[in-house]
């Protein structure tokens, strides 16, 4: 195959990884590392530039949908742009790796020459893991407070954000005039956990459940959560006088009741002393009371930012340093495979339980086949392990030099290790197409039940266990056939608990439509495809109408779905 149409085939197959990918981490269930996903991006973004891939139709054009259904959404008069990356895994035009030391001086150099400057002032932030929020006053009283959403519009959290109490209602000596502040949500680690003790079902990680609190419809109690803000930027202003300097600039925001991290930033001209100031900041990060996954760095004369300009997908006022998440090696003692609530067979490590960001691992996700084979995973390795979006385990490399002689590859199953069922290929995935096998059964009622889905309280693993087992349960519409008598039969139940269970599920039928599509585990349709159609076809007998009119070939029904292109 020619090097052009070779190329043609990786760009496709990258868009088809990236849109998966981003609808795992969007589900909470990432299958691969942030570096990692970062490097398909960098590589899309590479092979898109080269064959000149139309803006409105990239995706690294814009961040990845958060829309929540029953939220308004508007759109940002300034886009809120990602910003571009310095990669590890960045190679220069002779297709040799690039340190981040030479990437960053590239940096500095094609932004002094731009503005046909000696020096470059910068100053370096701590980039803090929360959730990005944009919130507008008007003469110095907050207006509108609206999530990063897509890069281009997001969910007002307006009640939300006030009811916290940590974000300011009015700024100080603001003056008369409107203007939009940026900056991030995020949970303190000793408050998030004092929060997560309260709670039966713990939540994940404190970014993830400040994005979950901030979607509370009724934001009665966010005040108790601990729940923090930071401010970063002044995306625009009209009738105020602002600093022309981003140091100043959040002097300013500080001087008038926004926290922001002015003993955390560190100005310099040196792209060397930047870096520096990023290496340091990294060995800090254990010493931290919040999540961090990086810094940005940036040119300290807002003045300038027109000049710099943006491409379609970042500013180039800035860069972002990732910090390399933690890594710990351990031993595989065995691989099994798992089946997933779509029949997907996934290879499994067991590994000498290690402590890695928080929590102790014992099992880590090695993705699927394909990749076990391309990283040459065999049982009895030293493998590192880190997580993926800070909570799936995943194995990423192996230690080679500690590999013992006589160690086997792993061979793909070719049939279910469940039900026996002959396994079916697709793509880079092992499928087992058997619906009734029993460990499909239990995996879709379990994400039915889940806090995503359904939310069914009081339903977890060792109920579903036990109503499959014991009480014949075999889809989600038999969870709402069971009654308290056959509940409070089962192990570790009592009439208490089953009357629980009983009225968490005669609450989930009030869920909604998008909530029972996305718990119904159909593949290719995750969360935020289940809000679409929701929100599109409005009822349940309406989609079904048109399902069944697809499904019967209706030209009307398929112009619908995929509409011919003139």
């Amino acid at each position: 195959m020619a090097g052009r149409a070779r190329d043609e085939v990786e760009l496709e197959q990258l868009s088809e990884q990236i849109r998966y990918h981003e609808a795992a981490y969007r589900a909470g269930a990432p299958e691969i590392t942030d570096s990692a996903f970062d490097d398909l991006v960098e590589r899309y973004r590479e092979l898109a530039d080269s064959f000149g891939v139309d803006l409105t139709e990239r995706l690294d054009a814009q961040p990845g949908e958060d829309h929540t259904a029953g939220f308004e959404t508007v759109e940002h008069r300034v886009p809120m742009l990602s910003l571009e990356k310095l990669s590890p895994n960045r190679r220069d035009s002779s297709g040799a790796p690039m340190p981040i030391s030479d990437q960053l001086a590239a940096w500095f150099r094609r932004r002094k020459s731009e503005l046909e400057v000696d020096a470059l002032p910068v100053l370096v932030e701590p980039k803090v893991d929360g959730i990005s929020v944009s919130v507008l006053y008007v003469d110095g009283a907050l207006r509108r407070a609206v999530t990063r959403g897509d890069g281009r519009k997001g969910d007002v959290i307006t009640k939300q954000v006030a009811q916290l109490g940590t974000v300011p209602i009015k700024l100080e000596r603001a003056g008369r005039g409107e203007l939009e502040i940026r900056g991030e949500l995020y949970w303190p680690l000793e408050e998030f956990a004092r929060f997560n003790a309260t709670l039966e079902k713990p939540l994940i990680n404190p970014r993830n459940g400040c994005a979950g609190m901030m979607k509370r419809k009724d934001p009665t109690g966010l005040e108790a959560t601990g729940i923090r803000s930071f401010f970063y930027q002044v995306a625009w202003a009209e009738g105020v006088k602002l600093p022309p300097k981003q140091y100043e600039t959040l002097q300013w925001l500080g001087d008038r009741g926004a926290d922001v991290y002015i003993s955390e930033v560190f100005g310099t001209d040196s792209d060397e002393e930047a870096l520096r100031y990023c290496d340091d900041y990294e060995a800090r990060r254990e010493t931290l009371n919040y999540d961090i996954d990086g810094m940005v760095i940036k040119v300290d004369d807002l003045g300038v930012y027109a000049r710099l300009g943006a491409t379609g997908h970042h500013p180039h006022w800035g860069i972002a340093y990732k910090f390399a998440p933690e890594r710990k090696p351990t031993k595989l003692l065995a691989i099994e495979v798992s089946v997933g609530k779509s029949g997907k067979l996934t290879p499994v490590a067991h590994l000498d339980p290690v402590f890695v960001s928080g929590t102790t691992v014992s099992r880590a996700s090695l993705h699927n086949f394909v990749e076990l084979e391309r990283k040459d995973v065999r049982v009895g390795d030293t493998v590192l392990v880190e997580k993926a979006g800070e909570i799936i385990p995943q194995v990423v490399e192996v230690d080679r030099s500690k590999r013992k002689r006589g160690a086997r590859r792993f061979v793909p199953p070719t049939v279910c290790p469940t039900c026996g069922t002959e396994a079916v290929s697709e793509e880079i995935f092992v499928y087992c197409p058997n619906p009734a096998c029993p460990d499909q059964i239990r995996e879709r009622l379990r994400h039915f039940a889940s806090r995503g889905a359904m939310d069914i309280d009081g339903m977890g693993e060792v109920l579903v266990d036990q109503v499959v087992d014991k009480l014949g349960v075999r889809s989600p519409d038999d969870l709402f056939g069971l009654d308290v008598d056959g509940l409070a039969g089962l192990d570790r139940m009592g009439r208490k608990s089953a009357e629980r269970v009983k009225a968490g599920l005669e609450e989930a039928k009030q869920r909604g439509l998008a909530r029972v599509l996305h718990g119904l585990a159909i593949r290719h349709v995750g969360q935020t495809m289940a809000e679409d159609l929701a929100a599109y076809f409005k009822t349940a007998d309406a989609l079904l109408e048109f399902a069944g009119r697809y499904a019967a070939e209706d030209e009307e029904a398929i112009e619908t779905v995929a509409p011919a292109k003139s």
